[in-house]
């Protein structure tokens, strides 16, 4: 069996990878690997329990929440909340477990898995492993120890989850945003109820999109990977700014008053100012992956703050965060991290805190994003290839040399194999967007020939 955990769970199309009887079973083998490491100790353990509207969420909770009550787990059900709020919860109520499903910004036929860890952190990669392990032993060999009677978990929805989850966005907000008119697009996702109702009770005039989920549409050309209606939101109505979320809305990208997309690495750079200014970014230091753009990382630099770079995954940015006690962090697309506040990326708090920083400052979020030039990138998916040789094969090696030849010291090239889906991403950046993209073009051939 493959390694099912990806850099953001156990991800696939649901009811042919993902299927009832695997979220079952990874839900007992989380339960029992919990209970083995002493995370169960001297009580009775509770889940939080979430997902977004997909159609499939609604079999796939059932699932999830069948198999933690027979292993001895009691449920709490939170309903359709994103990702960072059953995150929230987990931690606010002290429960052992948090399970989200969703599959993030994929089309709706795909779901996912994600399991959090006490506290509302994502598993440890050697606990996942763990899992992963313990499901395919019991799935092929001996089965499951059970509990009887009064130890089975006894399941209740938690619908007090909504309100507890959207008054902690208003109370960690620095100032109110009265005065602003803003457009949120909620790609038909988790976020539909959450994000507007957050944003109004701070004060902000709210303009929705795509916030009428049906299990179907969640992602349908809208949110944070299809910003084109948001920007003709924003300049028919003549909004401030707009904001769009992913399926789960642990992402927020942003477009100005004007309709251009200000992206993860800009709002980055805006919230590190702010939060330098309040006392708040600590090391003056922000974390960013090896994706952020260059122009990021000269607009830091210039403003004296240590920008700190990790490979590609909330995940991975998240461990330098806690690691070396930063306050700050994310990745170009628009997840960002605000430790003090969230233990996962938050789309919507992020949003929240951009809007705090255009009220109190009083300037245009164009203005704001203008900190930092963004140097032309170029990023191609590359489908239907190996991607487990990326990092392997020699004939690719070569056709990267050969770019960053051509390149030198003005641009950079980055191959990845994606933790969620199966294809490769090809990154290329360069002073001139047609060289960026005649060279990303070539890399693509490469890759389809090296690894097709």
């Amino acid at each position: 069996m493959g390694r099912l955990f990806g850099t953001d769970g156990v991800r696939g199309v649901a009811n042919a990878d993902l299927t009832a009887e695997l979220a079952l079973g990874l839900s007992v083998a989380a339960a029992h690997v919990l209970a083995e490491v002493g995370t169960f100790e001297g009580h009775r353990p509770t889940a939080v329990v979430g997902r977004d509207p997909r159609a499939s969420g609604e079999f796939l909770e059932a699932a999830v929440v069948a198999g933690l009550a027979s292993a001895g787990v009691d449920v709490l059900r939170v309903g359709v909340l994103p990702t960072p709020a059953v995150a929230y919860l987990t931690g606010a109520l002290g429960a052992d477990l948090g399970v989200m499903l969703s599959a993030s910004h994929n089309a709706m036929p795909d779901n996912g898995i994600k399991f959090f860890a006490r506290g509302g952190h994502k598993l440890a990669d050697e606990l996942e492993d763990r899992i992963e392990s313990i499901y395919d032993e019991h799935r092929t060999g001996e089965p499951w120890q059970r509990p009887t009677g009064s130890g089975v978990g006894r399941v209740r929805s938690y619908d007090e989850g909504f309100d507890q989850y959207v008054a902690h966005l208003i109370g960690v907000l620095p100032n109110r945003l009265d005065g602003l008119k803003v457009v949120l697009d909620e790609a038909h996702g988790a976020a539909a109820r959450v994000s507007p109702e957050a944003f109004a009770r701070a004060g902000a005039e709210v303009i929705t999109i795509g916030a009428e989920p049906d299990g179907l549409n969640i992602n349908d050309g809208c949110g944070s990977t299809h910003l084109n209606l948001l920007k003709a939101a924003v300049v028919e109505h003549g909004a401030h700014f707009g904001i769009a979320h992913d399926g789960d809305a642990d992402r927020c990208l942003a477009v100005d008053g004007a309709g251009e997309e200000v992206d993860g690495d800009q709002i980055l750079a805006v919230l590190a100012l702010a939060m330098r200014e309040a006392g708040t970014l600590r090391g003056d230091a922000v974390v960013g992956t090896v994706m952020s753009n260059l122009g990021f990382k000269i607009a830091m630099e210039r403003e004296g703050i240590h920008m700190v770079e990790t490979a590609v995954g909330d995940r991975y940015v998240l461990e330098s965060m806690k690691q070396h006690g930063y306050a700050l962090g994310g990745e170009q697309s628009g997840h960002v991290i605000v430790l003090d506040h969230a233990t996962t990326g938050d789309g919507t708090l992020t949003g929240l805190m951009l809007a705090a920083r255009v009220a109190a400052t009083g300037r245009t979020l164009a203005d704001l994003a203008g900190v930092m030039k963004r140097m032309p990138q170029v990023l191609v998916n590359v489908p239907d290839v190996d991607k487990s040789r990326v990092t392997t094969s020699a004939e690719l090696a070569a056709a990267v040399t050969e770019a960053e030849r051509e390149l030198g010291a003005t641009g950079r090239v980055l191959l990845r194999s994606s933790g969620t889906e199966p294809l490769v991403r090809v990154m290329v950046e360069a002073a001139d967007i047609e060289q960026a993209r005649s060279v990303a073009s070539r890399l693509a051939d490469a890759v389809k020939s090296a690894l097709g």
